[in-house]
């Protein structure tokens, strides 16, 4: 027969029960709800049956609540601030300046140019995905007319836009 998951006593189980009831976020009552139906001697198959969250998840629920206890329970995603932008204020200023001149190469900045700059400031590998999200980030746009078809003869085409069915 499988062991028991067995709770510290940081709450009773009737603060447990309390606690759930009261609870206003869902994962914070689904997760006092886990804790209390173990504190109750529930076997985890039961707290499954009961709470559709998979025995592994129990476990990981009742482990994490032995540790650290009551701050275990709840959503931490809101304290996670995410990572730490690769460039500074003062490395984004640059760039945005940088932005402003054209690039030695023909064209315009792309996401791909913006990445090979930030490589060569950061001293490390960066994707053209990232550079063109820093682009996207200082609002640049790339304002480029679109070609003009060059075989067609230039009267038609006017003649075309006067009478276009478009509008």
């Amino acid at each position: 027969m499988p062991k028991r998951l067995t709770l510290e006593p940081h709450l009773s189980c009737e603060e447990l029960e309390e606690r759930y009831r009261q609870a206003k976020e869902g994962i914070e009552r689904s997760q006092y709800q886990i804790l209390w139906l173990l504190a109750k001697d529930k076997r985890t198959a039961e707290v499954r049956e009961v709470t559709g969250y998979s025995l592994r998840w129990i476990r990981v629920i009742a482990n994490r609540y032995n540790r650290k206890g009551e701050a275990s329970v709840g959503d931490g995603r809101q304290h996670n601030c995410g990572a730490e932008p690769l460039l500074d204020e003062v490395q984004q200023a640059q760039l945005l300046q940088a932005i402003a001149t054209p690039t030695t190469e023909n064209g315009l900045w792309n996401g791909r140019k913006v990445a090979d700059w930030m490589s060569r400031v950061l001293e490390r590998p960066v994707s053209p995905q990232r550079g063109w999200e820093y682009l996207k980030q200082m609002e640049f746009r790339l304002r480029v007319p679109r070609p003009e078809h060059q075989q067609q003869d230039p009267q038609e085409q006017e003649a075309w836009k006067k009478n276009c069915p478009c509008e």
